[in-house]
């Protein structure tokens, strides 16, 4: 017993430690960058108030959300603070300008964070229906995978064609030099990452699972998980040389071996550090790598952030 408690008050004093340095090197360097002023008036058409005609699909920084349909995750007030990563819907979470989806499933085609389930994708698939009939040129990247441990929902590849076929864009290299406007009226990437099932294939209405990557850093730990998501970002080529979709995840996970296992105070580690990252990726060289920049309990300041820092791009400040 002795020795356990010993090992949670050395934890403690890691993770306190690790929150200092971040507020340290905020507090040191302040969160300024190129756009961090910038506050869109409409952040449902977010994209429709920028220069379509120059907004370049590999330059966008697209606001994401991790884990993105857990609002209604488990049961209120009993599993739901172990699982729960989002306390907006689908839709509302478009509507407040998040443009990446990461939504997983199993085989019954309901929503799930490993043992723990939510509705059914026919509730997303609805929210995303409803955002794109009112709005004309907002782009959204839906990423869905199989979660782990589960089976894939037979023939989901199907079920995504024909509820989303007249919006998708194809499975297509050429997609990441193109601008905005050229891809309309089609309006949504659909990665679908199956466990089993095969992968889509090159002209595809649905995207395979190696056009959007990441690197899973498991810690509930927010400098090291910084620092991290950091060095994995500099392994990557800026955003104009790569055929795919990157993505850094601006969150902290709990872990097993530690007193505190509800998500939100453990990821609020981390998430008012968002912009901090941004500035630090512009000033150690990585500012032309970011791409997919994802969170936690998404909200106005992350998304003006993206749509900020996607501005400058546009008008050469960065």
């Amino acid at each position: 017993m002795g020795s356990f408690l010993s090992k949670q008050m050395e934890r403690r004093k890691a993770i306190s430690a690790q929150k200092k340095l971040l507020c340290d090197l905020k507090e040191k360097d302040n969160t300024d960058f190129p756009g961090c002023d910038h506050c869109p008036e409409d952040r449902k058409n977010w994209m429709s108030t920028l220069a379509l005609d120059k907004l370049h699909v590999n330059k966008i920084v697209w606001p994401g959300t991790h884990d993105s349909a857990t609002n209604k995750i488990g049961i209120p007030f009993i599993s739901r603070p172990f699982a729960r990563t989002q306390s907006l819907s689908i839709y509302n979470q478009l509507v407040m300008g998040t443009r990446v989806l990461d939504i997983r499933v199993q085989k019954d085609g309901r929503v799930c964070h490993g043992i723990l389930v939510s509705y059914n994708v026919d509730a997303v698939i609805r929210d995303v229906k409803k955002f794109l009939s009112e709005t004309q040129s907002e782009i959204i990247i839906l990423e869905i995978r199989t979660e782990f441990g589960h089976d894939d929902p037979p023939e989901f590849d199907k079920y995504l064609e024909n509820q989303l076929g007249e919006f998708l864009i194809h499975q297509d290299d050429s997609v990441f030099n193109k601008r905005v406007a050229e891809l309309l009226p089609k309006r949504v990437i659909c990665v679908w990452k199956p466990r089993k099932s095969p992968q889509p294939k090159h002209g595809s209405p649905l995207w395979s699972a190696g056009y959007l990557k990441d690197n899973w850093i498991d810690t509930d730990l927010p400098e090291t998980k910084f620092e991290s998501n950091m060095k994995h970002l500099s392994e990557q080529q800026p955003v104009t040389s790569r055929k795919y979709f990157y993505r850094v995840e601006n969150t902290v996970t709990p872990q097993a071996d530690n007193p505190v296992l509800c998500v939100k105070p453990v990821t609020n580690r981390i998430r008012p550090h968002a912009r901090l990252f941004i500035k630090e990726c512009i000033c150690r060289g990585y500012g032309d790598r970011l791409q997919i920049y994802s969170t936690d309990y998404i909200d106005e300041d992350f998304v003006n952030a993206c749509i900020g820092l996607t501005n400058a791009r546009i008008e050469g400040k960065l």
